[in-house]
């Protein structure tokens, strides 16, 4: 009977150690004809450092379309938690059940979600020194060592076009992993990389949040002034994470805060804050709502709740070493914060020479990250490689709506905004962000306004 059943398999081609990673059912999940996977891959043999995965086939058609990484940031947050089942993953939590995500980008590719470095969500270090060390020469290497890895477990997906995704602190991570794979022998199939509201540059990125926070009108012109001549954000930021606050900035910090508060979703000004958890947000970047979007602030508070459920992390094959609960970002990783002032335009740029293709977008409504840094790197970026501009600023559509804003520069490099969305685009614009995200994949513009409505546009009336 064994030697029939090992038959079988080879003859059908399925791995037979993939299918100890398969996931029958999640706990409250509503029906699906796509087959899911989690499970371990150990990257370190000797410190026995092991990363968890999920990974989702494409919902039709898994066979010939893309496979996609998709890496968060933090650094030290879950991509399965908050990247799945928060953002783009097939489902999201709802109290003791599961809710199928009309805009999974598993509609668009077979997406790979890796909870990385070792310490993050369920993936461990048996030897737990490793958390103290972590940094983004380790993370990329793990990284790397992972896919490597993960393709020997799933070699139908070995030639297949491969895009590494991601957003926040994997403007570190995202890059670093594919320069890692365009200059070492792997034989990945590497075609482009795609990072939203991106740490790329520490001074830039972090000096336009004053502005940003102005113009939207959430602090004073004084403060606004105060951070242009007394200590702008990148000094504060860099005095906090080293736990040196001059008085000055302490002040200038103080004040900024006292004037935002603490109910306003730093990720999303727009957003309302969930309540539960609002005097406990630790998100290592930071310390009036539609009612027609219907977007659950609380997500991540049920998030949690179903990710530290045993029946679930059972159907995960997930386990916690070392750990107590499952934590969206980790409370046992030490991360070296110094390497977030290395800046990435060096990396982009032999990812660019080498004809990996990049696109960078931003939530327009994140003031975390904002859109305004970003676009100061990308156009200096561009001018720095010569790329001359292919397609002029201009909005994109999705569908008769304004999706945002876009730019591209050569045939390789792309900027682009997503109207009305968070730092975390697919929580709060999943329908703009899954358009954004099948244009990249095409390798195509965004799209333009439709030809009836851009030729006949409705003015609109000022009124005094």
């Amino acid at each position: 009977i064994i030697l029939l059943l090992l038959l079988t398999l080879s003859f059908t081609g399925v791995n037979s150690v993939t299918v100890t990673d398969e996931v029958v059912k999640l706990p409250g999940q509503p029906p699906v004809t796509f087959k899911q996977f989690a499970g371990y891959i150990t990257v370190d043999q000797n410190k026995q450092r092991s990363l968890f995965y999920y990974f989702v086939e494409a919902a039709s058609n898994s066979s010939s379309k893309p496979l996609v990484l998709w890496l968060n940031g933090g650094p030290g947050c879950s991509s399965v938690g908050e990247g799945a089942f928060v953002e783009h993953g097939p489902f999201k939590p709802s109290g003791r059940v599961l809710l199928e995500n009309d805009y999974s980008w598993n509609k668009e590719a077979n997406m790979l979600y890796l909870e990385s470095p070792a310490g993050v969500g369920f993936s461990y270090s048996v030897d737990q020194s490793f958390y103290t060390s972590a940094n983004d020469v380790i993370t990329a290497s793990d990284n790397l060592a992972f896919l490597e890895k993960w393709f020997e477990k799933y070699p139908e997906y070995k030639n297949r076009d491969f895009y590494i995704t991601g957003e926040s602190y994997a403007g570190h991570y995202v890059p670093q992993l594919a320069n890692l794979i365009v200059h070492s022998k792997a034989k990945i199939n590497l075609k482009g990389i795609a990072i939203g509201n991106p740490l790329l540059d520490f001074d830039t990125d972090f000096n336009s949040r004053g502005e940003y926070l102005w113009s939207h009108g959430l602090i004073s012109d004084a403060t606004y002034d105060m951070f242009n001549t007394m200590c702008n954000y990148s000094t504060i930021r860099r005095q906090a994470q080293s736990r040196s606050m001059t008085p000055i900035c302490s002040r200038v910090a103080n004040q900024a805060s006292k004037e935002i508060g603490r109910f306003v979703n730093a990720y999303d000004i727009t957003l309302d804050v969930c309540l539960s958890n609002v005097f406990s947000q630790s998100l290592v970047l930071d310390q009036i709502q539609d009612e027609e979007a219907k977007i659950d602030v609380c997500v991540e508070d049920e998030m949690i709740v179903y990710f530290n459920r045993k029946d679930v992390q059972t159907a995960l094959h997930a386990r916690l070493m070392g750990i107590n609960k499952w934590t969206p970002c980790s409370e046992v990783l030490s991360y070296d914060m110094d390497n977030l002032e290395v800046p990435m335009t060096p990396v982009l740029m032999s990812l660019l020479k080498s004809g990996i293709r990049v696109l960078v977008y931003s939530g327009d409504q994140d003031s975390v990250l904002p859109l305004t840094g970003t676009r100061v790197v990308v156009n200096g970026l561009a001018k720095q490689l010569g790329l001359n501009t292919t397609l002029p600023y201009r909005a994109w559509f999705n569908g008769n709506q304004v999706g945002g804003w876009t730019q591209m520069y050569g045939d390789v490099l792309s900027f682009a905004t997503i109207r009305g969305a968070s730092h975390e685009a697919p929580f709060s614009q999943p329908e703009r962000s899954i358009a954004l995200f099948r244009g990249f994949l095409a390798g195509e513009p965004l799209p333009a306004a439709a030809n009836e409505i851009a030729q006949k546009p409705k003015a609109a009336i000022p009124h005094l």
